[in-house]
């Protein structure tokens, strides 16, 4: 675990990875993620027990579909996403979906790098993708 201060300028890191998912940053109560979505693709529905969830939307459009409900999400918006919440983020646009999220716990391996869903998809399938234990 780091000592000290990590800076990121968040958005410019966010936009260069071509990445689907690459973990930044891992402490003991919560993780920073950046994200790239294809256009036409999505994260996946799912729930994450016992994590909350904050997204920050880098550049794109998308839809977020939460606990039901579906709201356009372009540059500048952040969805909350409350433990046990069913949620889903689709790239509705041309261009990729790209976002940054907050975890607390972190839910990713430590420096995690799948470059595509579907990497992420057999990497968390395989068990190879848990968040470290304290």
């Amino acid at each position: 675990m780091c000592v000290g201060m990590e800076h990121f300028t968040i958005a410019t890191v966010a936009e260069k990875s071509p990445d689907f998912r690459r973990v930044l940053w891992t402490g003991e109560h919560t993780q920073l993620v950046i994200m790239t979505i294809p256009p036409g693709g999505e994260i996946g529905e799912e729930v994450h027990e016992g994590i909350d969830q904050i997204l920050t939307f880098v550049s794109g459009t998308g839809e977020a579909r939460v606990a039901g409900e579906k709201r356009e999400v372009v540059q500048g918006d952040l969805v909350v996403v409350p433990a046990g919440t069913k949620h889903n983020f689709v790239n509705t646009g041309p261009n990729p979906l790209v976002l940054y999220t907050v975890y607390g716990p972190p839910e990713h391996a430590d420096q995690a790098v799948h470059r595509t869903k579907e990497e992420a998809d057999a990497a968390e399938a395989a068990g190879e993708d848990e968040p470290p234990t304290s």
